[in-house]
């Protein structure tokens, strides 16, 4: 760890923490040495006397403020600690917050505060009570020569002190041309909100910070090592002649980008709840499935056109809808109907006829008499 860059303490209410303040970051970026192009020799910066273009050491370096042009005001380390002694060690907690009402635009800078000496127990305290509550510590600090609003956070088991931005620091979004939700042009509609939705379903997954990392430094550190394999160390490459750049018209076609979103990232389950919401859109119906009929559902087709007269014909395999089913079923029983009053003729004629033999029965013994 490096050295502490700020000793002091918290304080809220009649409290004080002794603390020390790290750094909880560094840079990783490339460390890209200016070279002289002629000769390829470093280029280095002098600090000179502006007056006589002399060099100067650093222990001759003071700073001072400039109160009219040319004119300054010398002000050493002790000058701007003895403008105000508390606020350059102190970092004194106004308020103690819910960490959503902070917008993340705010945060700038993180620190990490360890306990000073005597100060384990209260830091604790404090460590605890900011993971009780759930809430974070809102704090001025001054860093150097700058005070800065703070916000000191629990993370994990160490204190975060997190510098914020203060508001007139924050340039006003007014000025951009952001699209309302109500805009005609950038209308989203329901299809591409769920098509987005299930997109970012496929690709949620548990916050694993080790798997990112900087893959460009990773990518230009490749290229020093394939230029000096190529014995290139000392080649400019010059950049490639712009290719002319058309500007059309096109309307992009969003849903059509979603797919093939969704196709490399698939979301089997967000999906599935998709096309389920689908079926209740009466803006995009779904396309009617088809399944095979079942041996009863043939039957009684078949059974239909027998009654009809005609042979039942050979079909497609295809699931009969509730329309043809209530044709087909109105028919079987239209069908019957001849059918039964057919069967019941031969009953009745016989039974007239048993009717007239038994009159004519009792004529015939008196004329035998």
């Amino acid at each position: 760890m490096a050295r502490s860059m700020w000793k002091g303490a918290i304080s809220f209410g009649l409290v004080h923490i002794p603390v020390d303040m790290y750094p909880a970051v560094e840079s990783k970026g490339l460390d890209l040495t200016m070279l002289d192009r002629r000769d390829f020799s470093p280029v280095g910066f002098k600090r000179y006397n502006k007056g006589n273009g002399k060099e100067v050491s650093w222990d001759d370096i003071v700073k001072g403020y400039e109160y009219e042009d040319g004119e300054y005001v010398v002000l050493s380390d002790e000058d701007l600690r003895r403008a105000n002694p508390e606020a350059t060690q102190t970092i004194d907690i106004q308020a103690f917050v819910q960490a959503e009402d902070v917008p993340l635009i705010y945060y700038d800078q993180p620190y990490y505060l360890a306990p000073g000496k005597g100060g384990a127990k209260v830091y604790a305290l404090l460590r605890e009570t900011l993971r009780e509550a759930g809430k974070i510590g809102i704090a001025r600090v001054v860093i150097r020569v700058k005070q800065h609003l703070a916000a000191l956070v629990c993370v994990g088991d160490t204190i975060v002190l997190n510098t914020l931005r203060f508001p007139d620091e924050m340039r006003d979004p007014d000025e951009l041309k952001i699209p309302s939700p109500n805009s005609k042009t950038a209308a989203v509609t329901v299809k591409e909100l769920k098509m987005a939705m299930a997109l970012v379903e496929g690709m949620s997954e548990d916050w694993e910070p080790k798997q990112y990392h900087d893959t460009y430094r990773e990518d230009v550190l490749a290229m020093v090592k394939k230029k000096i394999k190529a014995r290139q160390t000392k080649t400019i490459t010059e950049p490639e002649p712009e290719k002319e750049k058309r500007t059309t018209g096109k309307v992009i076609d969003l849903v059509a980008l979603l797919q093939a979103s969704l196709g490399k990232k698939p979301a089997k389950a967000a999906l599935a709840a998709m096309a389920e919401d689908d079926d209740d859109d009466d803006d995009d119906p779904p396309p009617r499935k088809s399944k095979k009929p079942s041996e009863d559902d043939e039957d009684d087709d078949d059974d239909v056109q027998v009654a009809r007269g005609r042979k039942a014909p050979a079909r497609a395999p295809g699931r009969l809808n509730a329309s043809a089913k209530s044709t087909r079923a109105s028919a079987s029983t239209s069908a019957a109907k001849p059918a039964a009053k057919v069967a019941a003729k031969p009953a009745a004629r016989k039974t007239a006829t048993k009717a007239v033999a038994a009159k004519k029965a009792p004529a015939q013994r008196k004329k035998a008499a």
